[in-house]
């Protein structure tokens, strides 16, 4: 069932876990989430990006989530969410299409200007009783932004800076950059290493404002835990999602060479995708808690 992500959240710092919000791309990786969440009765986030809505068109996309969430996710709460949104109209058109949570993020502008845009998106949403987030710092997948295993210092958020950030545009929810990496190269290469120091610093600035910690793919339990431990409530898998269910796309198509039915094939990237979700949400901690 389509739920707003304000409850959900506040059980989730009441009980010291984090909700998993994962991305999604067509009905078969939506069902792999949705299915996963009801076996395990957990809460799930299913996200979806701009280029996915440009790919599979908004109403279609929205509906196919909000049709499994209805129907195979009777019983769990269901968040569908607009993954880092880069400008205001896909920010309205989202809410408009039923999402129940949204993201602005333009990051990659100046403090000012980032709080200035995100401050639009934050009060129309809240209007229309939305939750919003925004991202500070820069969650970066460029590899000239790595060296030697580690993010560079002026991408990652300031922790001064977040104080002010949330006072200036009223999030309910902070994208933090504190290491974390998006894409592919870092399962290559390897994980960096997250700055625990600085989100310890981060969150004693923004108070009771739950943190989101995106590119969360590659990053080990004991990793996880800690990032809970210190204020993340939201924790977004996208690559480990799209490697699972690419992989066993490619292996179902070898294995089943002769088939012509795309249901036979697309029974086995379903469950990777359902395996893989069941796996994170047992290390968030959110298993039972739906």
């Amino acid at each position: 069932m389509l739920v707003h992500l304000k409850k959900l959240v506040q059980k989730a710092e009441k009980g010291n876990y984090a909700i998993g919000a994962f991305n999604s791309f067509n009905l078969e990786t939506t069902l792999g989430i949705a299915r996963a969440a009801v076996k395990l009765k957990a809460p799930v986030i299913i996200q979806v990006s701009e280029t996915t809505i440009v790919y599979a068109g908004l109403k279609p996309i929205t509906h196919i989530v909000e049709t499994i969430a209805k129907n195979e996710a009777v019983h769990v709460p269901v968040v569908l969410h607009l993954d880092h949104g880069k400008k205001f109209s896909s920010v309205a058109e989202c809410i408009e299409a039923g999402f129940t949570s949204i993201m602005i993020d333009v990051s990659d502008l100046a403090f000012d200007e980032n709080v200035k845009i995100t401050k639009m998106a934050v009060d129309y949403a809240h209007k229309r009783d939305i939750w919003a987030q925004g991202e500070l710092g820069k969650v970066i997948r460029d590899a000239k932004d790595i060296k030697k295993g580690e993010v560079r210092e002026e991408t990652m958020t300031n922790p001064k800076e977040a104080g002010k950030f949330v006072k200036g545009t009223g999030v309910d929810t902070l994208a933090v950059a504190i290491g974390n990496v998006h894409g592919i190269e870092k399962m290559i290469n390897g994980v960096p290493q997250l700055d625990y120091k600085r989100l310890e610093e981060i969150k004693l600035q923004v108070g009771k404002i739950p943190l989101v910690l995106h590119g969360a793919s590659g990053i080990g339990e004991k990793e996880i835990k800690k990032a809970i431990d210190l204020g993340v409530r939201i924790i977004n898998i996208d690559t480990e999602i799209r490697l699972a269910f690419t992989d066993a796309l490619r292996q179902s198509l070898i294995k089943y060479k002769s088939e012509i039915d795309p249901r036979e094939i697309m029974e086995e990237p379903i469950q990777a995708v359902e395996a893989l979700i069941e796996k994170k949400i047992k290390m968030f901690g959110s298993e039972g808690k739906g």
